[in-house]
């Protein structure tokens, strides 16, 4: 991916160093660098072409005042063809640079949000943990577009402004160097009030970005959980909290435009008083004779130049705030903390047997306090380990540790004699098939959701699959069959269906180690069953790690580990740990008394 940047982390409540958002934002332009040169030279030509016009006119307005009836029209309709020259030229050439930079921006903000979804498949599972999935999508989505639309307009208005003033600056010296001392006192006035409001306002676009994420965030959770709100009568509930939020974004939405729009107003004022003051002195100068009435004349239109794009840049300053804003939440993202790089030296994993050993491994998702204990397990090749306990017990945590999701203060974990932390993470996970109790399907067909843990397998091959999952038959009954588009995550089969399918991926996937995290809980007791048995048959050879709450789903495992408060208990077969009377009896008969 292009654009490897790595912008410094820091807290959204205060102003940053807006000149390093700007140098990070000008690498990824450079991606467009020859568009940026031609933009720049037909900014500048066209500018300068216009900047000839005032002083044309001049000319013009001196042979129109040589005395009384004293014009020379010939002179006069000989700048005049000038002026319309040289503004036609100029018109077409600044029609072009628009076109240009709207390229640019469109590469630039197509790079952005690719490092940024990169970066997204690049970050490890905890920080998924503790991030809204709404807020994410904000900054993929709202403030690259926030980008996107101050790199369209801004940056040509930057682009002529500085062209601008520079060459009206020079021509007014050129004029009258005592009445450009005017912009001595307003100048000054505008740059520091201008100053003074970016110090105000961008906090405040930096909290509007973070509001409106938090009300996106909140927006997603609540719109996916329709069903649960609904069926526990939470509407009138959920409609309190998003007024809140929805208030404080509105509220800091209107914050941050009410100051950023009382600066251009501001600063037009600040510049129409240096009008007022060149018409005084300017006029004084012409009674003494010190300046021609035509240079006057091209001096007042100067400065009309010079100070118009510094309004111009007081009416975008409010954009532009919030398009550093948007950057460095952006940039803020790009910054975090990948996923730990494989170990040099790290080699692909290599499953033969498909024995698996945790040796004393203590873990905790905050270091001072551990969720398991001394774990200590050898599942052996091809058997069904069961994980069982009660809820927190830390039993998906021995799936996230064995996938290196998360790795463990200490201990080791071995896969034929391998340790996971020596092998790539890449040969670990594709050694394993995984199904979550959350299913996921993608906006696709049946048949490539089923293949995509196996993207080469034939139809043949997803159709077994489906049929060992007891799926078949209902994916029959659809009116594409296998090619079926499923739509906004499989809402047009049941869950259970889904979970059905999810199954299927992992039978079809050519792993050698299977892990099930309660992953038949939405189907019914007697398809489970058959999906045990059909699971045991396709998985020969295999090791399963199964964790379940329905026990009697596990009875014939060949191993059962009893986990509980993060030490595991007991372990054995379910005949020897019921002849113990001990935990696990005493969770399998609270089931069924």
């Amino acid at each position: 991916m292009a654009g490897a940047l790595q912008p410094r982390n820091g807290s959204l409540q205060k102003p940053r160093n807006t000149s390093r958002t700007l140098s990070m934002l000008g690498q990824y332009m450079l991606h467009s660098a020859p568009l940026l040169i031609l933009a720049l030279v037909l900014s500048i030509v066209g500018n300068v072409f216009q900047l000839i016009g005032p002083a044309l006119c001049g000319r013009a307005i001196d042979a129109a005042s040589g005395g009384k009836g004293q014009v020379d029209f010939q002179t006069v309709y000989y700048y005049a063809l000038q002026m319309i020259v040289f503004y036609v030229a100029s018109a077409a050439l600044v029609y072009l640079v628009p076109q240009i930079v709207l390229r640019i921006s469109q590469r630039t903000v197509r790079l952005m949000r690719g490092d940024l979804f990169y970066k997204l498949m690049r970050l490890p599972v905890k920080y998924f943990d503790t991030h809204q999935i709404g807020e994410l999508l904000s900054r993929i989505s709202y403030d690259i577009d926030t980008v996107n639309t101050s790199l369209s307009n801004d940056l040509v208005q930057i682009l002529t402004s500085i062209i601008t003033i520079v060459g009206a600056l020079v021509m007014m010296i050129k004029i009258s160097p005592l009445l450009v001392l005017v912009f001595v006192v307003t100048v000054p006035l505008s740059v520091l009030f201008t100053r003074f409001m970016t110090s105000r306002v961008r906090p405040l676009y930096h909290n509007r970005s973070k509001c409106l994420g938090a009300l996106n965030g909140f927006a997603e959770e609540y719109i996916s959980g329709q069903k649960t709100i609904r069926a526990y009568h939470r509407e009138e509930d959920a409609l309190t909290r998003f007024d809140e939020k929805n208030e404080d974004a509105v509220n800091s939405y209107y914050k941050a435009e009410y100051y950023a729009s009382s600066t251009g107003p501001s600063v037009n004022f600040i510049n129409n008083l240096s009008l007022t003051l060149i018409s005084i002195f300017g006029a004084l100068m012409y009674l003494n004779g010190a300046i021609t009435l035509g240079n006057i004349s091209s001096f007042v239109l100067y400065s009309r130049k010079f100070s118009g794009p510094i309004n111009e840049a007081a009416n975008i300053f409010s954009e532009l705030q919030s398009a550093l804003a948007a950057a460095e939440r952006v940039f803020e993202l790009l910054n975090e903390e990948e996923e730990t790089a494989d170990v040099q030296g790290a080699f692909p994993l290599q499953v033969e047997k498909g024995e698996v050993d945790l040796k004393h491994v203590d873990f905790g998702y905050d270091s001072e306090k551990m969720i398991l204990k001394n774990i200590n397990l050898t599942a052996e090749p091809g058997n069904m380990i069961a994980i069982v306990g009660p809820t927190g017990a830390g039993k998906t945590t021995i799936v996230n540790l064995l996938m290196r999701f998360y790795d463990p203060q200490s201990g080791e974990i071995l896969i034929d004699g391998q340790s996971i932390y020596q092998v790539t993470r890449k040969s670990l996970r594709g050694s394993f098939s995984m199904v979550l109790q959350d299913t996921w399907l993608f906006n696709g067909t049946i048949h490539d959701n089923i293949a995509y843990g196996n993207p080469d397998a034939t139809r043949e091959a997803v159709i077994a699959a489906a049929k060992a999952a007891h799926i078949h038959g209902m994916i029959m009954r659809l009116p594409h069959g296998y090619d079926t588009v499923i739509t906004e995550d499989g809402v047009n089969i049941s869950k259970g269906q889904k979970q059905l399918m999810t199954i299927a991926r992992a039978m079809l996937q050519p792993a050698h180690l299977l892990i099930l995290d309660e992953a038949t809980s939405n189907v019914d007791l007697q398809t489970e069953m058959l999906i045990q048995e059909a699971m045991r048959t396709l998985m020969r050879d295999k090791t399963c790690f199964v964790i379940a709450h329905r026990l009697s789903t596990i009875r014939n495992a060949n191993l059962i580990l009893v986990v509980n408060e993060g030490r595991i208990v007991e372990q054995g077969t379910h005949k020897t740990l019921m002849e113990k009377n001990g935990f696990y009896a005493s969770l399998y008969r609270a089931q069924f008394e």
